[in-house]
């Protein structure tokens, strides 16, 4: 008997180094970021068995075979669809500054969406603004309105947002929302997916979560983007999801949840409309894409408005947000400010951050001073102390839990959506920004973060220094896990 047992366990060491020589030489071969590589390199061996379980589990984009032969079909009849924009007179390359054709060159080279002239944006900053402005239209929708969130939590606005659905599809108009499974599991088990789906709504959910399912795909892949469009004529998205702040989370002590939404009309309502169509599709495979823009001719010297969509996550073409992050910051000359609720950057961005401010741009980020997740709140003070030192001037807003995801740079361009500073969004979600070329939507956006500042506490060089040695350990420990977060 005791030979057995020393023989079986001799198999299940034999097993288990074996394994993990294997990770670890994947994670080699991965060529993935050197942070990212040694922070899994370090869960494998500092937690033995769990970590290899967890790499199995979450260490590589994997989207399930289904959902990737849908995404790869998919590609081709989606790229024909982005090419015929190229073909509209809101296609207009020659009008863009040198900043934005610097995006839009990277856009339409790895994702075929170009920039589009004609768009009118209106910068909502309150929740009372959002929800009216959205609810207005929604009253007025004669033929469609297509949805997408994270999160639906039910109460308050959200309910009075159902309940104009529920009008809106009494009278025809035929209605879609996508709802991320994890996000939005509050509404999930509320009786509003019935209600709403008793009046015909089409009510689906992204990226099911299962112990099933655990063997064949990432389960900690979701679905962050924030889309609405109505008869293919007004379009919304940003920060803010489908929650009354209110009613959200209110015993996490970190206040209400600040956040923006951008209302667009114009050209690139249709290319929202087909990033949301994607999502429908890849998880229904149901094709409803779009018509594309047809708006009325305008002058060449008249364009002021071209927005560059930019959609990524599994599927797409690999960190195109990080890309265009990165491009925006090394073109910056004066200044850049950033709002972000989550700041855990890439070793590409932190390099891009210092880089700035070291050669004299005014670089500031602008972040909560309280935090819904602790692992997030530790890693990312774990950043502050190289960033304090090449003089990039640190914020904490004290006004609540600012959710706003928002760069402006030199004053003159600004990016906007759904993204925050961290790998998980970097990297893993599905996630969509804008980048603006419109002088009056940009000053309000600056408007808007001076009204953030306002409402903030520089962090001191000198204090921060001065901070105790266990919050200095507890920083270090959690920045081991950056990469994964």
């Amino acid at each position: 008997m005791e030979k057995v047992v020393h023989l079986l366990t001799l198999a299940g060491i034999s097993l288990y180094w074996t394994t993990t020589a294997a990770i670890t030489l994947r994670i080699i071969t991965k060529r993935r970021a050197i942070g990212v590589s040694l922070a899994w390199m370090m869960v494998i061996f500092v937690v033995p068995v769990g970590g290899v379980v967890a790499y199995l589990m979450f260490g590589e984009l994997n989207l399930g075979r289904q959902r990737a032969a849908r995404a790869r079909a998919m590609f081709e009849p989606y790229s024909q669809w982005f090419k015929r924009l190229h073909q509209w007179r809101q296609y207009q390359p020659a009008s863009l500054s040198r900043y934005s054709a610097a995006i839009t060159a990277l856009c339409e080279q790895r994702m075929g969406i170009p920039a589009l002239a004609d768009n009118q944006l209106a910068l909502l900053s309150t929740t009372d603004s959002i929800f009216s402005s959205l609810i207005r239209d929604i009253e007025t929708a004669t033929d469609s309105i297509h949805m997408e969130f994270y999160i639906w939590h039910p109460g308050g606005w959200a309910d009075k947002a159902a309940n104009a659905l529920i009008d809106a599809a009494r009278r025809g108009v035929t209605i879609r929302i996508l709802l991320d499974s994890a996000g939005s599991r509050t509404f999930f088990k509320s009786h509003w997916p019935k209600t709403l789906e008793a009046e015909g709504i089409r009510v689906s959910a992204a990226l099911p979560v299962s112990p099933f399912r655990i063997l064949f795909q990432r389960i900690d892949l979701r679905l962050h983007r924030k889309i609405v469009v109505i008869d293919n004529q007004i379009a919304y998205t940003g920060s803010m999801n489908l929650v009354d702040p209110a009613f959200f989370k209110q015993n996490a002590g970190v206040g209400q949840w600040i956040d923006v939404m951008v209302r667009l009309t114009g050209a690139n309502v249709p290319v929202l409309g087909s990033i949301q169509a994607w999502d429908w599709e890849a998880e229904t495979s149901e094709r409803q894409l779009p018509p594309p823009p047809v708006l009325d001719a305008h002058t060449q010297h008249s364009i002021r408005d071209l927005v560059q969509v930019i959609p990524s996550g599994p599927g797409m073409p690999e960190a195109i947000i990080q890309q265009v992050l990165l491009q925006s910051i090394y073109q910056a000359r004066e200044k850049i400010t950033i709002t972000t609720p989550y700041f855990v950057p890439s070793e590409n961005l932190m390099f891009a951050l210092i880089s700035a401010a070291q050669r004299g741009v005014d670089v500031n980020i602008i972040i909560p001073d309280r935090n819904d997740s602790l692992m997030v709140e530790w890693a990312s003070r774990s950043f502050f102390g190289e960033l304090l030192r090449a003089g990039v001037k640190l914020h904490r807003f004290r006004g609540g839990l600012l959710h706003t995801k928002s760069v402006v740079i030199d004053n003159r361009h600004s990016l906007i959506g759904t993204v925050n500073l961290d790998m998980r969004s970097l990297w893993l979600n599905f996630e969509v920004t804008l980048a603006v070329e419109n002088e009056a939507f940009t000053q309000s956006l600056i408007a808007l973060q001076q009204s953030y500042l306002q409402d903030s506490v520089v962090i001191d060089a000198d204090s921060w220094n001065k901070r105790k040695f266990h919050k200095r350990f507890a920083e270090q420990f959690f920045y081991w896990f950056s990469p994964l977060l």
